[in-house]
């Protein structure tokens, strides 16, 4: 048996323990050790090992805690997962990497080192593909990182893209002209520009043409000089489609390629020019390909359930 002691400002406790101590009861689960508080004291006990890794998350956590930011359970599960490979150190300062303020005052920060790791390549590199599951923050962090480039004055312009092909639907049969049908593919695009850079601020840029959100298709015959553009759900792109607009890019001009490869909305036999792409692309200097996990997802806890169910089934199917 083994014990050790860790100090924690008394402001801090309620954050990190969490309701009814549910945070330290996951790690107590995680690591088979017993934890107590004893005023500002932490004592840990129990296996060698188990008490050395139940004693670097909870550092992270004092870290993060003393940062301002309020513990969640994704925190937890991430910086568990975090210390099993022995990335714990490596992980630590990732908040400490600022983006932008949202509308609301709240910081935009990596959460993971996969995201860190991501936005790391956004800076460096011309062209970024962010390949991962739902729930890593993969457009909305693309995004992040085109607004503060055009606030910086970086770059002329915001272009952001998507292929109107999601879950089997038909642009046919839906309603209006053509701006309106592909509206709502565009959806979440326009989200994260009201969040990150508020309604008005929008509307003002895309009046003025300094900022568009369009269907790839328009993308055909363009050269984007002094651009940020962000192509979002790529997986739904052919090879063809995907080809045209990496050769749209223009001198000045960064591209930030996201999409999710388990969730294909192509038609059956038909090959995804993101998965293409990624494997022709990955050696050539000024290109990065970031595979973000389900250790990245920063959602409801219970997304990231969901997406280790399917990939076990998955694997499952592809043995029988």
């Amino acid at each position: 048996m083994e014990q050790q002691r860790i100090q924690i400002q008394n402001e801090l406790i309620s954050n990190i323990f969490g309701s009814f101590d549910e945070n330290i009861k996951k790690i107590e689960n995680a690591y088979s050790v017993n934890i107590i508080n004893r005023g500002d004291d932490i004592l840990i006990s129990g296996e060698g090992n188990s008490v050395n890794k139940a004693s670097q998350v909870l550092n992270a956590l004092v870290s993060l805690a003393e940062s301002g930011e309020s513990i969640q359970e994704q925190n937890i599960n991430y910086l568990i997962a975090e210390a099993e490979d022995d990335n714990l150190s490596e992980a630590k300062g990732v908040q400490d990497d600022f983006i932008c303020m949202t509308m609301n005052g709240r910081a935009l920060r990596p959460k993971t080192l996969g995201q860190k790791k991501y936005i790391d390549a956004i800076r460096k590199d011309t062209v970024v593909f962010g390949i991962g599951p739902a729930g890593t923050g993969k457009t909305y962090l693309a995004m992040a990182m085109a607004i503060t480039a055009f606030k910086h004055n970086e770059v002329d312009r915001i272009i952001l893209t998507r292929p109107a092909i999601e879950a089997g639907e038909n642009l046919g049969f839906l309603p209006g002209d053509l701006q309106q049908k592909v509206d709502p593919y565009l959806r979440p695009l326009y989200d994260a520009l009201y969040e990150i850079m508020g309604a008005e601020n929008y509307l003002r840029n895309m009046e003025k043409g300094l900022i568009e959100v369009a269907p790839l298709a328009y993308m055909r015959g363009r050269t984007l000089d002094n651009s940020f553009i962000v192509l979002d759900e790529a997986q739904n792109t052919t090879p063809e489609q995907m080809k045209m607009f990496l050769t749209r890019l223009g001198y000045g001009s960064k591209a930030v390629i996201t999409g999710d490869i388990t969730q294909i909305d192509l038609p059956k036999g038909k090959k995804s020019g993101l998965t293409e792409a990624s494997a022709i692309l990955g050696n050539i200097d000024g290109i990065s390909i970031c595979k973000l996990t389900n250790k990245d997802v920063v959602r409801h806890p219970l997304v990231q359930k969901i997406i280790n169910a399917y990939e076990k089934f998955e694997q499952k199917k592809s043995k029988q």
